[in-house]
């Protein structure tokens, strides 16, 4: 972590484990961090993925872990810690589509797949909650969607694993503000984050030169820009 006395506001030093970061969205915010001077890990499932990102992005620290598997996030937590210290930033970007079908074509099977990303923000907040609460600049952020306002019987799972995220992030939220004034949960909301990986990227450097009192509990949503 960065020593809030002589730091200042802004990512540049921060360490911040991305979860799913070896999709398009990752990768670009991994990158941007990375150039914003932050010490950035990248976790995945995928060692090739992981591998090749690694190519592309000098400096990045990887990860392997499923991060619906709480026996296996516990120890990434432990490995995190003695590679590159403790965690000033969780971005979970641990996602996934599927739907259509109206009501009776919610299968069991999409919902348990769309569950991923509930599962790995549960883990993660979790796993490195003492970090955050620890961290000068302690930030948590996921993606979640437009559909939580308006869901659609063709995409009730979905709707509904997003809302329960938000749900949990509202709840860190609250947890953050009583340890402190220094911690912040927000979630961007996206109809499609298609075309806004960049956008996202921005608003996630952006964190860390913002008042955490102003951002804990935030929900923006990020539309393409005229």
């Amino acid at each position: 972590m960065t020593d809030p006395t002589t730091a200042a506001p802004s990512a540049a030093g921060r360490v911040v484990l991305i979860g799913g970061a070896t999709s398009v969205a990752g990768r670009t915010v991994a990158r941007a961090l990375l150039d914003a001077g932050a010490r950035v890990v990248a976790v995945g499932s995928n060692r090739e993925r992981l591998d090749e990102m690694a190519a592309e992005l000098p400096g990045l620290v990887t990860e392997q872990a499923d991060l619906t598997d709480q026996m296996q996030v516990w120890p990434l937590a432990m490995r995190v810690h003695g590679r590159v210290g403790d965690v000033d930033g969780i971005i979970n970007l641990v996602g996934g589509w599927r739907g259509g079908g109206g009501i009776p074509g919610q299968t069991e099977e999409d919902y348990r797949v769309l569950e991923h990303s509930f599962e790995a923000l549960r883990h993660l907040s979790r796993a490195l909650w003492d970090d955050l609460v620890a961290s000068p600049a302690g930030r948590i952020a996921i993606v979640s969607s437009t559909a939580v306002e308006r869901p659609l019987a063709g995409g009730a799972n979905y709707a509904a694993v997003k809302a329960a995220s938000e749900a949990w992030m509202q709840a860190l939220a609250h947890g953050l503000g009583k340890e402190g004034e220094t911690g912040a949960a927000v979630t961007f909301r996206v109809k499609s984050l298609a075309g806004l990986e960049a956008r996202l990227a921005s608003e996630v450097v952006a964190l860390w030169s913002q008042d955490a009192t102003e951002l804990n509990g935030r929900v923006e949503t990020l539309s393409p820009e005229a």
